[in-house]
């Protein structure tokens, strides 16, 4: 399969390489050359420079040829954009969006556009599965599973990135009392976090004895 990911934060990063894993052909577009490190050396598709709207940059990116397209930067307009641009103009046959702002729903819905809001999937599931205390299958990939975990004492103020592991254990989200955020690398963990993650089966049963509360 043929793939055009737009976007290349922690959403398309992890987007694009697990695409790439699998064997598909993928193109990752971002306007900033420093965001492309995030892919790994995993990652053995295409990058370019460039804005996901422009036309010219996604007949470089081989537009015509694909028969998937996903819109994942943190600005709602943009990916709005890039999704309209892919489907109306070049009628790539699968389009998705990333909807970073819930309160921008309803624009996506009028639109008539395929989209996927990280805010809420992950909130739902949070509430679905919050508090058990163990780390819980939530979907997986492959060789690559989603995960929800109750943060143990061992994470108790470590950094995000000293607690992931490279091409294997990647937290994608983090839930405290209110508050819901996608994490930075530099973001601080406190015992009792609802943490949900990527990661690989390989090191599974070794995240959960260090992540997970008893």
């Amino acid at each position: 399969m043929n793939v055009v990911v737009v976007g290349c934060g922690r959403v398309g990063s992890q987007l694009g390489t697990l695409l790439s894993v699998e064997g598909h052909n993928v193109v990752v577009i971002d306007r900033d050359a420093e965001a492309f490190k995030r892919l790994g050396t995993a990652f053995n598709g295409v990058t370019i420079k460039g804005l996901g709207f422009d036309e010219e940059v996604l007949e470089e990116a081989g537009i015509r040829a694909a028969d998937a397209f996903a819109a994942v930067t943190n600005l709602d307009n943009t990916n709005l954009m890039a999704a309209e641009v892919a489907r109306k103009i070049f009628g790539v046959p699968h389009v998705v969006a990333r909807l970073y702002n819930p309160m921008r729903e309803r624009t996506y819905q009028q639109l008539g556009l395929d989209y996927v809001c990280g805010t809420t999937l992950v909130a739902e599931t949070l509430l679905d599965k919050m508090r058990s205390g163990h780390g819980h299958h939530v979907t997986q990939l492959g060789d690559v599973e989603l995960v929800q975990f109750k943060a143990s004492g061992e994470v108790e103020g470590k950094r995000v990135e000293e607690v992931e592991i490279v091409r294997r254990f990647r937290i994608s989200a983090v839930a405290r009392g209110d508050e819901m955020f996608v994490p930075e690398p530099e973001a601080i963990l406190h015992e009792g976090d609802i943490i949900v993650a990527a990661v690989k089966d390989e090191v599974y049963a070794k995240v959960e004895r260090y992540m997970a509360e008893e």
